[in-house]
């Protein structure tokens, strides 16, 4: 992807109310959904964020939300749009995650996905609606996440390794990194589901 194309995509995520741009986003339809902690239009810097939204990360931390957003755009434009989606799903489900599960849930309907696949991401090893890259995904997305004591186990380092190349294996424990970071951030800062979209 050019960068031209990539900073038209990135243009067009902030317009849907996400979090990929380098700069913190700005939302014009959903004044009351804030991303991730991010900036709300019409907002004016006052400290009001919504009902429950505790900071606004983007305006506070600009330079961080940035460097995160950096992050977000390498694992757009290098990990299947499929696979990454059903990650950000999982992650989110596990860390608990509202904002992010609507999002990626509606931003995994509006790309094809089918909804008995998404509702099957909860309950994923017990379903049969996911390949062997998918599986591998998903359970190295439940260890990375629920990062414990020792770490991820070899027998899912090593399924996923079968798997994937060395570089999709890199990139795909970045992603994993990455939406466990925007989870972080948005439960902590009460981020707001948009009632409306």
């Amino acid at each position: 992807m050019s960068e031209l194309d990539a900073n038209a995509r990135m243009t067009r995520i902030t317009s849907r109310s996400r979090h990929v741009s380098d700069d913190p986003p700005v939302h014009e339809t959903q004044p009351e959904a804030v991303p991730y902690g991010g900036q709300r239009a019409g907002d004016g810097g006052s400290r009001r964020y919504g009902v429950n939204q505790r900071m606004d990360i983007g305006r506070v931390a600009p330079e961080a939300y940035r460097a995160v957003a950096g992050l977000e755009s390498y694992v757009q434009r290098n990990v299947d749009h499929t696979v990454l989606e059903l990650v950000k799903l999982r992650a989110s489900m596990i860390n608990g995650c509202a904002f992010c599960v609507d999002m990626h849930s509606r931003d995994a309907l509006a790309a094809g996905e089918s909804s008995r696949r998404l509702f099957a991401v909860s309950a994923w090893r017990e379903s049969s609606f996911f390949d062997e890259r998918e599986r591998a995904a998903l359970a190295l997305t439940d260890e990375v996440t629920r990062l414990g004591e020792h770490g991820v186990s070899d027998e899912v380092w090593d399924a996923a390794a079968k798997v994937w190349s060395e570089k999709e294996l890199a990139d795909l424990v970045v992603a994993i990194a990455t939406i466990n970071v925007w989870n972080r951030v948005a439960v902590t800062v009460h981020a707001q589901t948009p009632t409306e979209v």
